[in-house]
């Protein structure tokens, strides 16, 4: 057993990843009843990571906030406004994609059972409610805000305790950290397990009919990895940001991919995080926050499917209203859930600023729940892997 466990650590995570793509793809196709059994390794990983996530979160803050001490920099604000400007710059390359390639879509009626949000006062209500609930819901309904925002209070007040009671939270935070990584090196049977699953289930003759609002949003999603994060990164350090980018992609957005799930991937970012080498302070803060609040992807998915809607309605959108349907996007998308389809549930919202009636937003989201397989996990892997690479560009210690 000891020799299996050694080869498996040899071989290395991220090829044991692919190895395990794969051969969900080569399962799922060739014999669905296996992939669809196989699919409980996948719940599993995912039940693992975000049972552990919320926890992990709170007494990382907590420890972090409690052991700082004055002197010792840390690097949130940098972060913060890389996260406002990237979502707001992922709105506007949606808006852009979808006036160069106007889609029409074939509306569908299906039953949605979540409540969208009636406006945006409403979403903004909803985060600062989040900020004062109690503290036991917030972890045990993973509300990160909450979580968060209890973590921090809890920190100050634990500054004031003493060295011991500092050095046990200290102690539990490591302690937390280890079952992560024992779940994150499990990542390839999950990873086996939901791609068989989702194969099985969905194959790939389902997808046909939304090919082209999918190519609008993948194209979207890819042109703000590859070109829009390196040039803000490049601004803000100064060196080639492909390396960094590249990492993240491969080490958060692969297992985000499918997870769907900005908040189970929560520990895959802190532990990437940790590899990096940036500074505790700094990462036990922004990456929850990240899974909250930096979500270019959701940006890019609102803006597409509404415009797509209004276009497929012969409404005419004029400049000024593009640019306000981008910053209330930029704004809801903070709103949006780090959960599968958090950001569909915004599409109502915006649509709103068009006039769209709400029974023809709801179909476009279930449009969304259709192509959500490829759209959810693109926009999950892009909001995940960019909360590691902002904050690693904004830490001198990675970046020098």
């Amino acid at each position: 057993m000891r020799s299996l466990i050694a080869m498996y650590q040899r071989i290395g995570l991220v090829p044991l990843i692919i190895i395990s793509l794969v051969l969900g793809v080569l399962i799922g196709w060739l014999a669905p009843s296996i992939g669809i059994a196989i699919g409980l390794l996948g719940t599993l990983f995912v039940g693992a990571l975000k049972a552990v996530a919320p926890i992990l979160v709170f007494i990382l803050v907590m420890a972090a906030i409690s052991q700082h001490r004055s002197g010792n920099e840390v690097y949130v604000k940098p972060v913060l406004i890389m996260y406002m400007f990237g979502t707001f710059l992922a709105a506007l390359t949606a808006v852009g994609a979808s006036f160069l390639f106007p889609t029409d879509l074939v509306l569908v009626n299906a039953d949605i059972a979540q409540v969208p949000p009636a406006d945006l006062k409403e979403v903004l209500t909803n985060l600062l409610m989040n900020l004062v609930a109690n503290p036991v819901n917030a972890i045990a309904e993973a509300n990160y805000i909450g979580i968060l925002a209890w973590a921090i209070i809890i920190g100050f007040a634990l500054r004031q305790a003493s060295d011991t009671a500092r050095n046990v939270v200290g102690d539990f935070a490591d302690a937390i950290s280890q079952v992560v990584k024992w779940i994150i090196a499990l990542a390839p049977f999950g990873i086996l397990g939901l791609v068989a699953s989702t194969v099985a289930e969905t194959g790939f003759a389902s997808l046909a009919g939304y090919a082209r609002i999918l190519m609008v949003l993948i194209s979207c999603m890819l042109f703000i990895a590859l070109v829009a994060n390196p040039i803000i990164v490049f601004v803000k350090t100064g060196k080639n940001p492909y390396p960094l980018v590249f990492r993240c992609l491969r080490e958060s957005g692969i297992t985000a991919f499918f997870t769907r799930s900005s908040a189970a991937n929560i520990p895959v970012n802190m532990n990437l995080a940790r590899k990096l080498g940036l500074h505790e302070d700094t990462y036990s803060v922004t990456i929850p926050l990240g899974a909250t609040i930096n979500m270019a992807g959701a940006a890019i998915t609102i803006n597409v499917l509404t415009l797509a809607a209004a276009h497929t309605l012969g409404i005419e959108v004029s400049f000024a209203s593009a640019l306000l349907l981008s910053l209330v996007a930029t704004i809801s998308a903070c709103g949006a859930s780090g959960v599968a389809g958090g950001s569909l549930l915004l599409i109502p919202l915006a649509a709103s600023l068009f006039s769209i009636p709400n029974d023809i937003a709801m179909q476009v989201v279930a449009i969304g729940f259709i192509i959500g397989v490829i759209q959810d996990s693109a926009e999950t892997a892009l909001n995940s892997s960019t909360d590691v690479l902002f904050t690693a560009a904004a830490d001198p210690t990675y970046s020098r």
